[in-house]
């Protein structure tokens, strides 16, 4: 098991940059690949951003590429994202997850909201 809690969320205005954090627990943290996703009021849940469990390789929505920046600090157990040049239709809850490959996760945490103001 991989308990997965992120923080770093809040309200921010357009053009504005937050980071997020997620922190694991349990299994090794190194074994899995983390992704990000978010899910807007009304919306079915999206996918944002992946890195495999080296580190060595992302991939990204269209929607963000060049804003979002996922990175990881295994001997943090800890992934990230840094999301700059905010607008306003990031506003979501964004969610983490872990699993065997940056295409389907077995681990989710709870999210956190991000809110863009126009």
């Amino acid at each position: 098991q991989v308990q997965l809690v992120e923080s770093g969320g809040g309200l921010v205005q357009a053009g504005g940059s937050l980071r997020l954090s997620c922190a694991a627990s349990g299994r090794t943290f190194s074994s899995y690949a983390m992704g990000w996703f978010r899910q807007a009021p009304g919306k079915e849940r999206e996918f944002v951003a992946a890195i495999r469990w080296s580190g060595g390789t992302t991939r990204y929505a269209d929607s963000v590429k060049g804003r979002f920046i996922i990175s990881r600090d295994n001997a943090k157990n800890t992934a990230y994202l840094q999301m700059n040049s905010l607008k306003p239709e990031d506003t979501a809850v964004y969610y983490c997850a872990a699993g065997y490959t940056t295409y389907q996760y077995d681990y989710w945490g709870q999210g956190t909201q991000v809110t863009v103001s126009s």
